[in-house]
């Protein structure tokens, strides 16, 4: 069995993933913005769930949760699940708080980032990005970084399985009650890519919708995008991945 990270998992497919995770007998840490919104994880802690508590658009906070990680038991796997939709927080919730995960947890051989088919509508720039969400920022050019960061990983540590998915627009409180897809085949392939030993869940640098592998936009895979990306993050947040 193994222990997963599911970030943002208070409510929607974060908590239907570490419910299911803990249901199959991994070891789970999850983890809330803050601790009203802890309380609705308390089912799940009492299953046995471990608990991280931090506000992922302050990155002393991220810091923190990673150093508090890095002081316990190691961790197979993580799934950067934590993301909204609009407004200041898009870039350091979405992108700066999984970048600085990435960078300072030690341990984790699986890295499972939540991606969008709205990364298909990103810019593959980084000119003029408010990466400390000073101003609304733009949530299809945020799926499209952290798409590039997973398929960077993957590149740059051969010893990691990094991978992104597409859950598609299912019904959560991000995505509406409206949602046209399903919920369940939403959780299931980040939850079987952290945790499954099937030869498909053991790949890297994909990005999946619903367990099959697609073709992302064509900056994902671009090398020299990717170390841009890395470079302007590294140099944002003083931390090298």
């Amino acid at each position: 069995m193994s222990r997963i990270l599911v970030t943002g998992s208070a409510n929607g497919l974060g908590r239907a993933a570490a419910a299911s995770l803990l249901s199959a007998g991994h070891e789970v840490v999850v983890h809330a913005r803050n601790r009203e919104r802890a309380v609705g994880l308390d089912a799940l802690v009492a299953r046995g769930a471990h608990l991280v508590v931090g506000d992922f658009t302050d990155r002393d906070a991220v810091r923190r949760i990673a150093a508090e990680l890095n002081d316990a038991k190691p961790l197979d796997a993580v799934i950067h699940n934590a993301g909204v939709w609009s407004g200041p927080a898009v870039m350091p919730v979405n992108i700066i708080a999984p970048y600085l995960l990435t960078a300072l947890l030690r341990g984790p051989r699986r890295l499972v980032y939540l991606s969008s088919g709205s990364h298909f509508g990103g810019r593959p720039t980084l000119a003029g990005v408010d990466w400390r969400g000073e101003s609304a920022g733009s949530y299809s050019d945020s799926k499209l970084f952290v798409t590039t960061l997973a398929a960077a990983v993957a590149r740059l540590r051969p010893g990691v399985l990094s991978n992104a998915v597409d859950p598609g627009w299912v019904p959560t409180k991000m995505g509406g009650p409206n949602a046209p897809d399903d919920l369940e085949l939403g959780r299931q392939t980040q939850e079987w890519l952290a945790s499954s030993d099937e030869p498909q869940a053991l790949t890297t640098g994909g990005y999946w919708y619903h367990r099959r592998r697609q073709q992302p936009h064509r900056a994902v895979h671009d090398e020299a995008f990717q170390d841009n990306l890395l470079r302007t993050l590294s140099e944002e947040v003083g931390t090298v991945l």
